[in-house]
């Protein structure tokens, strides 16, 4: 039988550890980048959220459901529940969002120093703003 060169277990061991620290090390060094600080993937989430609601049919009236919520007070208070369900929907489980319109607001209350996108659409009944941050 011939013999055989084989490395001994703790080598292989040994060798593997170190590439496992090198790894770690590698993580702290460069940092692991943190969604939060996206202010730019904020303003998408927030363009898309405007665009499904913008290019969505009212329930009642108006042209789209965005202007049937800015129309007047008594539709912003019939819809509110509706719109608050359906921004909920849209956005992703990570996201809070408040909607805002020129009869009220649906959503969270914005804190303080985070990082927040925002879009507003125009409708013929006043401007709809719609920000989202993550929870």
């Amino acid at each position: 039988m011939a013999d055989r060169g084989q490395l001994p277990l703790a080598l292989v061991e040994a060798a593997v550890g170190v590439v496992f620290l090198l790894a770690i090390g590698t993580a702290f060094a460069f940092g692991i980048p943190s969604p939060a600080s996206e202010p730019a993937q904020l303003d998408a989430y927030a363009d898309d959220a405007a665009t499904v609601l913008a290019s969505e049919p009212p329930r009642h009236a108006g042209t789209t459901r965005l202007a049937e919520v800015a129309r007047s007070e008594a539709a912003f208070d019939r819809e509110a529940a509706a719109l608050d369900r359906r921004t909920d929907r849209i956005l992703p489980a990570n996201l809070l969002y408040r909607v805002e319109t020129p009869h009220g607001a649906v959503g969270y209350p914005v804190p303080a120093g985070v990082a927040v996108g925002e879009r507003t659409v125009a409708t013929g009944y006043g401007p709809v703003t719609i920000r989202v941050w993550y929870a």
